[in-house]
């Protein structure tokens, strides 16, 4: 099984075609938020339909950049992941949307507090082997880190890692957090911007992940 994710496309939707040979060729693709640039519901219907001209297996979670209400379109398109867990070809995937608060004001922000009440709501549907799905990186990665050297990430996401230990989580939002990283067993990526035509690629065989690579398109 071959899994693509893009993160922080911020509604690029002209660099999409670059995409379509890696999306393609994939299994399933993920994307992990701020899918648009301060859009809201049709904005993010446009993402979505752009995105499924390539490959119609598809799941997401939204970004702090993300109106809320976009977030209903994911749910109506049966893909949203914030919250819950979904199945694709053997394997779960949990996902965790928003950030934490910014400077300045972006319109969908969580406190750790709210983080956990989510945590809350997926770790009963738990089912292994799971992926997780966060626009808000954990708390003390290289994924966390921005350009000044600080932490930004969130330590109730770091904590559930260490607690149910995914296979991999996948994650954005700091776009010069861009690397591959490790809590315990659990594998992080940030692939980088996808506006910036940056994506991560994986395969999955029998539960072991292979072949790890943060990729970009020409």
């Amino acid at each position: 099984m071959k899994i693509t994710a893009l993160t922080d496309l911020h509604g690029k939707l002209s660099i999409l075609p670059a995409f379509s040979p890696v999306l393609k060729e994939s299994d399933l693709v993920i994307l992990t938020g701020d899918n648009t640039h301060f859009g809201h519901y049709r904005e993010m219907q446009a993402i979505i339909k752009s995105v499924r001209q390539f490959n119609p297996n598809l799941f997401a979670v939204s970004g702090n950049c993300d109106y809320p209400d976009g977030e209903q379109s994911l749910i109506e398109d049966g893909i949203n992941l914030n919250g819950c867990i979904r199945e694709f070809m053997g394997l779960h995937f949990a996902g965790i949307s928003g950030s934490l608060p910014c400077p300045g004001t972006t319109p969908h922000e969580y406190s750790e507090d709210e983080f956990r009440i989510t945590i809350d709501s997926i770790i009963p549907q738990i089912r292994y082997p799971y992926f997780l799905v966060t626009h808000q990186p954990p708390f003390r990665t290289k994924n966390d880190r921005v350009a000044f050297g600080l932490h930004v990430g969130s330590k109730a996401i770091r904590r559930f890692i260490e607690e149910t230990s995914p296979l991999l989580c996948f994650t954005g939002h700091i776009h010069e957090g861009s690397g591959i990283d490790v809590i315990g067993q659990t594998k992080t990526v940030n692939p980088g911007p996808a506006k910036d035509g940056y994506y991560a690629s994986l395969t999955v065989e029998e539960g072991i992940i292979k072949d790890l690579r943060i990729e970009r398109v020409n």
